[in-house]
């Protein structure tokens, strides 16, 4: 379940922030940024739902998944295919995902 919601939050941040990109970079009309609020507010409101007991750990972790959906955004949205290190980096990233959701904490 937190890979799903941490998939969804990752999007929505991504999609919210794109917004912004668009907007500023892309030349596109400030209306971009009405859908890409609501997509941060999205975003934020997602990882409310991960059940943990610590606001930093669920943060912690959702980082290797955006790190993922990132860069499969980059290849799918803007065209550029992840090179070696990207690779590299996604896979660095979600094994340390991994550590923090899987590993054992006290308390």
């Amino acid at each position: 379940m937190p890979i799903a919601l941490y998939t969804l939050a990752a999007l929505a941040e991504i999609g919210g922030c794109f917004s912004f990109w668009a907007w500023l970079r892309l030349g596109r009309t400030p209306l971009w940024l009405v859908p890409g609020c609501a997509s941060l507010v999205l975003f934020a409101w997602l990882l409310t739902l991960v059940d943990t007991d610590a606001s930093g750990r669920a943060y912690a972790a959702y980082g290797g998944i955006y790190i993922t959906m990132a860069v499969i955004w980059m290849w799918a949205v803007d065209g550029v295919r992840p090179d070696r290190m990207d690779l590299i980096g996604v896979v660095l990233a979600l094994a340390g995902t991994c550590v923090i959701l899987f590993g054992p904490h006290k308390g």
